[in-house]
């Protein structure tokens, strides 16, 4: 089970943190391939942000230089910092995981298996 947390109202150029707890024991979360995703009203899915079990991080073009993702293991949860948040940046954000190989990328929403309940992240212009 994901546990997804840190959603908000923000201005324009803004910061937020998600949390993403997983509630599984450090070994077995170590193991897991882990994603950001987020949705608009009106929108698809898209594809934000992950880690990989070595820790290599993937964006989107869209938050390049904006978002970075990271995870701590001993404590079973995955971070997004969200710094200089845009307008188009809101909506709701879901954590996502899939149990890896250590060299795996993954970037598509159908290849996760687990989800969080999505956290809502509102901009202000």
């Amino acid at each position: 089970q994901l546990q997804a947390s840190g959603g908000g109202l923000v201005q324009a150029g803004g910061s937020l943190r998600l949390s993403c707890t997983a509630s599984t024991r450090t070994y077995t979360f170590s193991r897991y391939f882990m994603g950001w995703f987020r949705q608009a009203p009106g929108k698809e899915r898209d594809f934000v942000a992950s880690i990989g079990r070595s820790g290599n991080t993937y964006y989107a073009d869209s938050v390049k230089g904006r978002f970075t993702i990271s995870r701590d293991n001993a404590k079973s949860t995955v971070y997004l910092q969200m710094d200089n948040l845009e307008p188009d940046d809101a909506a709701v954000y879901y954590c996502a995981a899939k149990p890896s190989i250590l060299t795996a990328v993954y970037y598509s929403q159908s290849d996760f298996d687990y989800w969080g309940q999505g956290t809502q992240v509102t901009v202000s212009s």
